[in-house]
């Protein structure tokens, strides 16, 4: 089984959640098979950043639903997108 990269883009429910918490809460939450890579703050508008996480996951039908479904679980996350998805470097 090989395994895959895939950019997650998380965005909190408002300007006032704490992105270095939230970025904690979601690497505790990766499931089992699931590992953090790295991460990035993307400026959205007004203030508003998303976070913008690798995650390595196997290359399996459905490797990152677990981890959209454990993501989106996560206080203060308002909704969670796979917007890439690719071999690890």
């Amino acid at each position: 089984m090989g395994e895959v990269a895939a950019t997650i883009k998380i965005m909190p429910v408002d300007v006032e959640v704490d992105l270095a918490a939230l970025k904690d809460r979601l690497v505790a939450a990766l499931p089992e098979g699931a590992e953090y890579g790295t991460h990035e703050e993307q400026p959205i508008a007004f203030g508003l950043k998303a976070i913008m996480m690798v995650v390595i996951v196997g290359d399996l039908e459905g490797g990152t639903e677990k981890v959209e479904e454990a993501f989106a679980a996560v206080e203060g996350v308002e909704s969670v997108q796979v917007t890439e998805v690719g071999r690890p470097v």
